[in-house]
């Protein structure tokens, strides 16, 4: 045992002592407990006191990125006086939650992280048998175990307290991107985990699985890409099993524990805007499935997008709870949705509460795609964003930008939210982002749910790849194509996408072709490592990057039928000065009463000061991170891009309380008890949305 392992046991055992002396009321899972409430039954902040809520403690972990290119999203767990997160970079950590003194600390990557991808965490999870105490939680393509009192690595759990992700899937992903940005869900003595995979053309399956938590051994898998004999099998072309990716669980799920069931949401198969090699519905991809949380066997399902072309992934995991219909009470599960759609389903069968329509969609005209004929609408509750961006919907604030974006919207698809991707341009809205997002929802006793959204359209534009092009660096520029356009544009320019995307123009003044390589092969910043590609292609790429801006570009020869589509990247649709082509409301708060399947309220959510400066009223801004909700009647959240912690009034949607944090809080926060005394605690990541990242964790409570 080295020196500063037993410094920690000491520290954490006179912490244990004074901890026997204490009361406590945590927050013991991923958003607040394994239903994914986002509740808390504390109140002693509550509408009468909030406004007097001042920080009480603040922790920097040091790590942040100089240019702004790191976050922190993680939704912090406290249990038994102790906070468990993660910075930055992904070290892991403890604190004394109610000092915010660090206990300990566990840096997954041991100093060369920028050798990792540079991905972001959510959260961890908490195990205990006895006296063993066990916090699991992912860094890159690894899932760790570490002694939830010192942070040292569990022996016994897998390779001396780790596994590799990539590993159990059925074939060989060993260089292929998988990650767990969002932490798995706690049964009896089982993880069960979802992964983020890549989500172009060659990506991993997004199989769930389960690890035994004392041994790190895959206890069970359930295949989104179903095998041979399998249920839905019949959804996909023949094959497809073998080399199709994506319909992954990264949002979470959720467990009803009396039952057994773990609920589990799923995104888009890959590649997300062009499925000619994915024909059929594609099954279990955007659908909320419920599997017997031992076996992995399934018990039910519900698609919520059928051959999804739009990447409208299940963005969180679904709420469980009780709501009374019609006099009767039922258990429930409810799924929000970046269209702004709420899925309401009975928790036994998957049966909608509310009727759900199958409703006709356009068709496709991009050669060798089949859009699905119908996609699935929700009569009750009504959509909690706009559904449709009109005309009379541009933006008007500004005469001259007006003109601006009158002119992008003209000749742009936008027959129906379900307008398929185009060579012309496709409306995405709401957008790519939502509608509802990665935050989640929160839902107190009475079936009421609280959720924050953006409204933000973006523009999807395709272009055809064709087969034969000829020369090498004409091929190079085609796998290029293939594997990179998305995020970096066309014209390789870069964009806005989870982070900003830099731009790749002019690499041979910047970098060697070694330099060039090894970064493709690794990854880096909030690039994933693509060492999968086959070594020619790899060859081929660099060259293109390389020599692009260097070389004239030969002509590229081409038949006639492409050979598949790509987006030219993830455009947001803005005006010259960074606001969003759309009137406001451009981010809002929501009160859905799931009993009744109505609205109950809509505030803009966030202001951009400047604006407000104008005479404008509060537009809303875009948001990321979610809420919580307590039995006090108050809504904690912070999320915005203007850098604001606030407190509502669950009842009516007016802010109680605000607070500018050091930097933006892009995450959910958690409220707690420690001795009496009721905290709530928000990450201060940034990062997002132009904003700059931050390294902290803010407390707050009510004054002595």
């Amino acid at each position: 045992m080295t020196l500063r392992i037993f410094i920690q046991g000491i520290l954490l055992f006179c912490f244990s002592c004074k901890q026997n002396e204490r009361s406590f009321q945590d927050w013991s899972s991923y958003l607040g407990d394994k239903s994914s409430s986002q509740y808390s039954p504390l109140d002693q902040i509550n509408l009468e006191n909030a406004a007097n809520l001042e920080v009480t403690w603040i922790y920097r972990s040091g790590d942040s990125d100089s240019l702004n290119r790191t976050q922190i999203q993680c939704n912090p767990l406290v249990i038994d006086g102790v906070l468990y997160g993660s910075s930055p970079k992904l070290a892991f950590f403890a604190l004394d939650a109610q000092t915010g003194k660090e206990l300990w600390n566990f840096d997954p990557f041991e100093g060369s992280y920028d050798q990792y991808f540079m991905g972001v965490n959510r959260g961890v999870a908490y195990w205990r048998e006895g006296d063993d105490q066990r916090i699991l939680f992912t860094a890159g393509s690894t899932l760790f175990a570490v002694d939830a009192s010192t942070g040292t690595p569990v022996n016994a759990f897998g390779d001396s307290g780790k596994v590799d992700l990539r590993l159990g899937l059925g074939r060989d992903l060993s260089k292929h991107f998988i990650v767990s940005n969002t932490p798995g869900v706690v049964y009896k003595n089982l993880l069960i985990l979802g992964t983020r995979v890549d989500e172009g053309f060659g990506a991993a399956p997004g199989h769930v699985r389960a690890y035994n938590i004392l041994t790190g051994i895959q206890e069970w898998i359930f295949h989104t890409i179903p095998q041979p004999g399998e249920f839905g099998i019949e959804t996909w072309p023949d094959g497809a099993w073998e080399s199709a990716g994506g319909a992954n669980a990264w949002a979470g799920i959720s467990l009803d524990e009396q039952r057994g069931i773990a609920f589990v949401p799923t995104g888009s198969a890959s590649y997300d805007f062009y499925g000619a090699d994915r024909h059929g519905e594609n099954l279990f991809a955007n659908s909320i499935v419920a599997l017997d949380a031992l076996t992995g066997e399934r018990k039910w399902h519900f698609q919520t997008v059928h051959h999804d072309l739009w990447d409208r992934d299940l963005p969180a995991p679904p709420n469980l709870t009780e709501i009374t219909v019609d006099g009767v009470k039922r258990d429930v599960v409810a799924q929000i949705t970046k269209s702004g759609y709420v899925f309401v389903l009975d928790r036994e069968t998957g049966e909608p509460v509310f009727d759900i329509v199958e409703e006709a969609v356009p068709e496709s005209n991009l050669i060798g795609e089949r859009a699905w004929p119908t996609q699935p609408r929700p009569v009750k509750p009504p959509p909690f964003v706009r559904q449709k961006f009109e005309f009379d919907d541009i933006n008007n604030m500004d005469s001259m930008e007006y003109k601006f974006v009158v002119d992008q919207f003209q000749g742009k698809k936008n027959k129906h939210m379900y307008e398929p991707p185009s060579e012309v341009g496709t409306l995405i809205f709401p957008g790519y982002d939502g509608g509802g997002e990665w935050g989640g929802a929160a839902v107190d006793p009475d079936g009421i749910l609280y959720v924050n959204a953006s409204e933000m359209p973006w523009i999807l534009t395709m272009v055809p790849v064709y087969a034969n092009e000829s020369d090498y660096f004409g091929r190079g520029k085609a796998v290029y194509r293939k594997f990179c356009v998305s995020c970096h544009g066309i014209n390789r320019e870069g964009g806005e996408f989870m982070g900003t995307i830099p731009s790749l123009t002019n690499l041979h003044r910047r970098m060697s072709k070694e330099e060039l390589e090894a970064q493709i092969i690794k990854g880096n910043g909030l690039m994933p490592s693509f060492g999968h590609i086959p070594g020619y292609q790899l060859d081929m790429i660099r060259e293109y990057l390389w020599r692009a801006d260097s070389v004239e570009e030969q002509k590229i020869e081409s038949t006639e039928k492409p050979d598949r589509y790509l987006s030219t990247g993830y455009f947001k649709f803005k005006d010259n000065k960074g606001y969003p082509a759309i009137k406001p409301p451009w981010g809002t708060l929501n009160a859905v009463d799931l009993n009744k399947g109505e609205i109950k309220w809509s505030v803009p959510f966030g202001v951009h000061e400047e604006l407000v400066a104008k005479g404008i009223p509060a537009t809303g801004t875009e948001n990321y991170g979610g809420p919580v909700v307590t039995k006090g009647g108050l809504i904690f959240i912070a999320a915005t891009e203007d850098e604001m912690f606030r407190v509502f009034n669950s009842d009516n949607g007016k802010i109680l309380f605000e607070y500018k944090l050091p930097a933006a809080g892009y995450a959910t926060p958690s409220t707690y008890m420690v001795n009496g005394k009721q905290y709530v605690v928000i990450a201060c990541g940034g990062g997002k949305l132009g904003t700059k990242s931050g390294d902290s964790y803010v407390a707050f409570a009510l004054p002595e």
